[in-house]
C-alpha cells in the first residue's frame, strides 16, 4: 500500500481486512453490516461498531502520516472509500488486459502481448494472502483469482500467436500445476509443446488433461480438446501459428474451451403485466456492470407473496435476453411450495445438463459439482433466474464465480445474506401503484367496462390493496362473467372477513400459508398473534405485550417477520401488514384452539396502551384531575414516556391507531379499559380541537362504561362528550350529558367532577348568550373547587369567570378575577391555564383601549398555547390578537396572525377557517 509515493504501515490484521474491504468496493458506500461480516464472520462481538470506528479512525491517520485523511468518509449505514482512477493496481490490470484483448481482436498479437504482459506483471502473488480470509472475502478473492487466470491464457494466445511457443510452455505448466482443471490452458500447452517439436510431449499432456479431469470432475476433455489431440497425431497443417482471435474464445486449432449449449430456458412471461417501470430502470441500470469480461452482478426482487416478483423478474428477463449470448438459465426453486424446495445439488445438475454435461458425467459431490458449474460459466455471458428462493443458503452455490454473467434471485425473505457478502443489489418490490392496479385491470376486462363503473373499480383496487395476485383473481372472476356490475363484485370484498373467501379461486390462503409455514415455531405465534391488533400499525412494544414477552425477544421475530415480508416496517420502528395478509392473521388468531390464548392476549395489548397513554396523558395535563386507571398487568419492564414533547411524541404517533384500540376494546369485553384509553387520549384529541375524534371516542367510551355499569366511566364519558358537542353545536344534546354527568357525579359524592362539569356547563351558557346562568355555574362551581382544595381548577374557573365579566363590560373586576388566577397558575406552574387567562386579560385590556398591552397579554398566551400543543385555544388567541393588531392600525402583523390562525383551522378541518379568511379578505394590503 503507498499513499503518495511512500509505503503506508497499515496497523493491526483487523485494520487491514477493513481497508481490502472497502478497495475492492471503491466509491461506493460499504453498509457497517458488511464490513462486519469482512472482520468478525460470525464472531462479531457486542463492540463492533465501536471497534469498527477505531480501525477507521486508525486507518485514516496511517493514510494521512498521522493526520487525518478525508478520502474515507462516513455516510448513512457505512464507509465510503474514494479512489481516484488508476489508483488500484486492480483497475490498472483490468484496463491493460482489455487493451490486450482488444488488441487480439484486431489481430494485432505484439500490442496485445505488450499489454497482457503488464497486466500479468502487475500481480506480486496471490490477493490479500498475509491476511485471514473470511468466507465472504474469500469469495471475492477467488473471483480475482480467476480474472487473473483468463488473462494469463490470453496472454498464452498472444505470445503462440508471435511463435514464441517455447516461452509459453514453462509458464503453462506452472499455471496448470496450480489449476489443474483449466482445459484452455491444456490445449495452449498442447500446441506450444507441438510447435517447439515436442510431439510426445504434446500428446501426453492430453493424456495428463484428461486423468485429472476425470479424477477431478468425472468428464472427459471437450470435443475440442479431443480434435487438437487428433489433429496433433495427424500433423494437421492447421497447428501451424494462427492470428488470434477475439479474447473470449481461443484462436481457431489452439481455443479448447469446454462445449456449452445454449440453453433457453426461460418461463413464458406474464402476458398481463403492467407498470414498475422504476424497478425496470432499476435491473437496466445493473446490466452495465454485467458487460465486463470477469463481473458477476447479482440483484435480489424480494416482497410479500403475490406481489409479482416472478412476473417482474421474467418480463424483465426476457426484455433482455439478447443481451447475453451464451444463453439463460431458470430454476423455480419452490422455497416456499408445499412440495420440497429444490435443493442446491438438484438446481446444480439440471443446470450443468442444460449446458451439455452428460447425466452420468455429473459429479457426485457438491463441491465438485459446484466447481465445474463455475468452470462452464467462467468465460460466458448468462443470465440466471434464480426464482422463488426460501433463503441465501439455497442459492449461494448456485452463483457463478466469475464471467459476464448477471443473476436475478426472488424470494419472500429479503436474502440479506447475498446482500451483505456477495454484494447483490437490493430491490424490494412493494404493491402496485393506483394507475398500474388500474392498468392491470384493463388488460382483463377492457377500459369501456371500468368506465362504466369507476367508483366500483376503485372499492376494488382498495379491496385487494394493489396486490397484483389479489386484483388478478378478481379481474379473473369478473372476466369469466362479463354479465355481472363490477359494483356487486366489489360488493363482495367489502368486508375484511370475506375478502380471503372472494379471493378464493386463486387460493390466496394457500399461496400466504407457505409464508407462514416457512416461520419458526414463536414467528409463527406472533403473527397469529399480530391479527389481533386492530392496525393500522405497530411498534415492537405493542408486539412483545401481545406475545407477553420482553422487548428483547420480539425483536428478533418482527426481524423474521419483515424478512419474509409478512410485515413491513415502513417506518423505523413501526410495522405494519399489508391488508390481506392482517385478514388472513386474524382468520388463525380466530381458530378455535387459539380461543384461551387469544383473550389473555388481547388483556396484555389493552394493558399496554392504557399503560403507556395515562402517564403520557398526565404529562400533558397535569391539572385535569386524573382518573383511576385498571391496574397494570405484572408484564416485564414498562418505558413510559417521562416528559411533555415525549408524551406529545408518543400520543402523536399512536393517536389514530388509539381510535381504533378504544372500539375494538370495547367489542371484544374490555369496556373498562375502552372508555380509560378513551380518557386519555381526549388530553391529546382536545387542545388541537379535534372535536370529531373526542366525539367518536367518548361515545364508544360512555356505551363501554353502560355496559358494566361502571358510574366513574359514565360521569367522564357524559362530560367530555358534552364538550366535543359543544364545540360541534349541538347545544342541545351537549346540556343533556352535562346534567347527565352532573347527576352521576352528584351519586358519587364527586365535588371535583361536578365542579369541572359545572365549569363546562358555564361555557355553554356563554355560548347560548345566557350569562347569568354561565357565572351562576361558574361560581358553584369555583366554591366546589375550594372546598376540595383544588387549586388548579379554582384557578381556572377565575379565569372562566373573569372573562365572562368581561364580556358583560365589567372589565375592573375580570382584570381582577383574571389576576388572581393568573398568580396561583404561575405558582403551580399550569402554562396551559395561564394562557388562557393571559388571552382574557388580553380581550379585558383590548376593551379598555390599552391595546399595547393586551397584545402583550395576547403574544404570551400564543406562546404558552403553542409550547404546550393547545393548537384550537392559539388559533383562537391569534384571531384576537390580529383584531387587536387592527385596531392599532397595524395591518400587517394582523394579517400575520390571522393568517397562523386560518393554517391551524385548516389542519385540524374546522369551519372557523371560512372566517379568518374573510377578516383577511377585508384587509387593504399596506402600501
Amino acid at each position: 500500500m503507498y499513499h503518495e509515493g511512500r509505503s503506508v504501515r497499515l496497523g493491526s490484521v483487523k485494520q487491514r481486512l477493513l481497508l481490502a474491504t472497502l478497495l475492492l468496493r471503491p466509491n461506493e458506500v460499504v453498509g457497517t453490516n458488511e464490513l462486519a461480516a469482512m472482520l468478525w464472520g460470525d464472531e462479531e462481538p457486542a463492540s463492533a461498531a465501536a471497534n469498527l470506528r477505531t480501525y477507521v479512525r486508525g486507518l485514516r491517520h496511517a493514510l494521512g502520516g498521522g493526520a487525518p485523511w478525508d478520502g474515507i468518509t462516513a455516510v448513512a449505514g457505512g464507509y465510503l472509500l474514494r479512489v481516484g482512477q488508476g489508483e488500484r493496481d486492480l483497475d490498472l490490470f483490468d484496463a491493460a488486459a482489455a487493451r490486450g484483448r482488444a488488441a487480439l481482436a484486431a489481430s494485432d498479437p505484439d500490442r496485445a502481448e505488450a499489454e497482457l504482459s503488464a497486466a500479468v506483471d502487475l500481480w506480486r502473488g496471490p490477493p490479500l494472502s498475509d491476511l485471514p480470509l473470511r468466507s465472504a472475502l474469500a469469495r471475492r478473492v477467488a473471483q480475482l483469482e480467476e480474472r487473473r487466470l483468463l488473462v494469463e491464457e490470453d496472454y498464452a494466445e498472444a505470445v503462440l500467436a508471435l511463435g514464441a511457443s517455447a516461452d509459453v510452455v514453462h509458464r503453462l505448466r506452472g499455471l496448470l500445476d496450480r489449476h489443474p482443471q483449466r482445459q484452455r490452458a491444456w490445449g495452449q500447452l498442447m500446441v506450444g509443446l507441438y510447435r517447439i517439436g515436442d510431439v510426445a510431449g504434446a500428446l501426453d499432456a492430453f493424456r495428463q488433461a484428461r486423468q485429472t479431469l476425470a479424477e477431478e470432475t468425472g468428464l472427459d476433455p471437450t470435443p475440442e480438446l479431443i480434435k487438437l489431440y487428433d489433429d496433433i497425431l495427424h500433423h494437421s497443417p492447421g497447428l501451424a501459428a494462427q492470428p488470434p482471435s477475439g479474447p473470449d474464445r481461443p484462436a481457431p486449432g489452439t481455443a479448447v474451451g469446454p462445449l456449452i449449449q445454449r440453453p433457453e430456458q426461460l418461463p413464458r412471461a406474464v402476458p398481463e403485466f403492467v407498470g414498475r417501470s422504476a424497478e425496470l430502470a432499476r435491473l437496466d441500470a445493473l446490466l452495465h456492470g454485467a458487460e465486463g469480461p470477469t463481473s458477476v452482478v447479482i440483484s435480489t426482487v424480494s416482497g410479500m407473496a403475490g406481489v409479482g416478483k416472478t412476473a417482474l423478474a421474467l418480463h424483465w428477463a426476457h426484455r433482455v435476453a439478447d443481451r447475453f449470448p451464451d444463453g439463460q438459465l431458470y430454476v423455480n426453486l419452490r422455497g416456499y411450495d408445499e412440495a420440497d424446495a429444490v435443493s442446491p445439488p438438484d438446481a446444480l445438475s439440471s443446470f450443468l445438463e442444460a449446458l451439455g454435461v452428460p447425466h452420468i458425467r455429473i459429479p457426485s459431490g457438491m463441491e465438485a459439482r459446484t466447481g465445474l458449474y463455475r468452470s462452464l460459466l467462467a468465460s460466458r455471458r448468462m443470465l440466471l433466474v434464480l426464482d422463488n428462493a426460501r433463503d441465501s443458503a439455497q442459492v449461494r452455490a448456485l452463483l457463478p464465480g466469475a464471467g459476464g454473467c448477471m443473476v436475478v434471485v426472488t424470494s419472500r425473505d429479503r436474502l440479506g445474506g447475498l446482500i451483505a457478502a456477495e454484494c447483490a443489489t437490493p430491490l424490494t418490490l412493494d404493491v402496485l401503484r393506483a394507475e398500474e392496479s388500474m392498468s392491470l385491470l384493463a388488460r382483463r376486462l377492457g377500459a369501456g367496462r371500468l368506465a362504466s363503473d369507476p367508483a366500483a373499480v376503485a372499492d376494488i383496487i382498495e379491496a385487494a390493496g394493489r396486490l397484483p395476485l389479489a386484483l388478478s383473481i378478481v379481474g379473473a372472476r369478473a372476466a369469466t362473467h362479463p354479465t355481472f356490475p363490477l359494483g356487486a363484485i366489489a360488493a363482495e370484498l367489502h368486508s375484511a372477513e370475506a375478502r380471503l373467501d372472494a379471493l378464493a379461486d386463486g387460493d390466496v390462503r394457500r399461496v400466504f400459508s407457505w409464508s407462514y409455514l416457512a416461520l419458526g415455531k414463536d414467528a409463527a405465534r406472533l403473527f397469529t398473534l399480530l391479527g389481533l391488533h386492530p392496525g393500522p400499525d405497530l411498534t415492537a412494544a405493542a408486539a412483545s405485550a401481545l406475545a407477553g414477552v420482553s422487548a428483547a425477544a420480539v425483536t428478533p421475530l418482527l426481524r423474521e417477520l419483515t424478512r419474509l415480508h409478512l410485515l413491513s416496517e415502513h417506518a423505523p420502528g413501526r410495522y405494519a401488514f399489508h391488508d390481506l395478509l392482517r385478514a388472513y392473521a386474524a382468520e388463525l388468531a380466530q381458530s378455535a384452539e387459539r380461543g384461551d390464548e387469544r383473550g389473555a392476549a388481547r388483556q396484555r395489548l389493552y394493558d399496554h396502551y392504557l399503560h403507556a397513554a395515562y402517564p403520557a396523558a398526565l404529562l400533558l395535563q397535569p391539572q385535569w384531575p386524573p382518573i383511576e386507571p385498571v391496574p397494570p398487568l405484572p408484564v416485564p419492564a414498562r418505558q413510559p414516556v417521562t416528559d411533555h414533547d415525549g408524551a406529545l411524541a408518543w400520543f402523536t404517533a399512536e393517536h389514530r391507531l388509539l381510535i381504533r384500540v378504544v372500539r375494538q376494546a370495547a367489542e371484544n369485553g374490555f369496556e373498562a379499559y375502552a372508555w380509560q384509553i378513551a380518557w386519555a387520549l381526549n388530553t391529546f384529541v382536545a387542545p388541537r380541537g379535534l372535536w370529531q375524534d373526542q366525539l367518536a371516542i367518548q361515545g364508544v367510551a360512555l356505551a363501554a362504561a353502560e355496559k358494566i355499569d361502571d358510574l366513574v366511566g359514565q360521569a367522564v364519558a357524559n362530560r367530555l362528550l358534552s364538550r366535543a358537542l359543544t364545540r360541534l353545536g349541538d347545544h342541545a344534546t351537549a346540556e343533556y350529558r352535562l346534567k347527565r354527568a352532573l347527576e352521576l357525579y352528584e351519586r358519587l359524592g364527586d365535588p371535583t367532577g361536578q365542579a369541572q362539569t359545572l365549569h363546562n356547563y358555564c361555557e355553554l351558557r356563554y355560548l347560548d348568550g345566557r350569562l347569568d346562568e354561565a357565572l351562576a355555574h361558574g361560581r358553584e362551581a369555583l366554591r366546589l373547587y375550594r372546598l376540595v382544595n383544588n387549586h388548579a381548577g379554582e384557578a381556572r374557573t377565575l379565569n372562566a369567570i373573569g372573562w365572562l365579566l368581561a364580556t358583560t363590560g365589567d372589565y375592573v373586576q375580570a382584570i381582577a378575577s383574571c389576576t388572581e388566577a393568573l398568580a396561583q397558575q404561575r405558582r403551580t406552574d399550569d402554562r396551559n391555564g395561564q394562557a388562557a387567562t393571559l388571552d382574557s386579560l388580553g380581550f379585558a385590556y383590548d376593551r379598555l383601549g390599552e391595546r399595547d398591552r393586551a397584545a402583550d397579554c395576547y403574544e404570551q398566551a400564543v406562546k404558552l398555547f403553542r409550547d404546550s400543543a393547545d393548537r384550537y385555544h392559539e388559533a383562537e388567541t391569534l384571531i384576537r390578537l390580529g383584531d387587536t393588531r387592527e385596531a392599532m392600525g397595524d395591518r400587517n402583523a394582523a394579517a400575520a396572525a390571522w393568517r397562523l390562525a386560518a393554517r391551524i383551522y385548516e389542519d385540524v378541518g374546522d369551519p372557523a377557517a371560512e372566517e379568518v379568511r374573510r377578516r383577511l379578505e377585508r384587509l387593504v394590503p399596506a402600501e
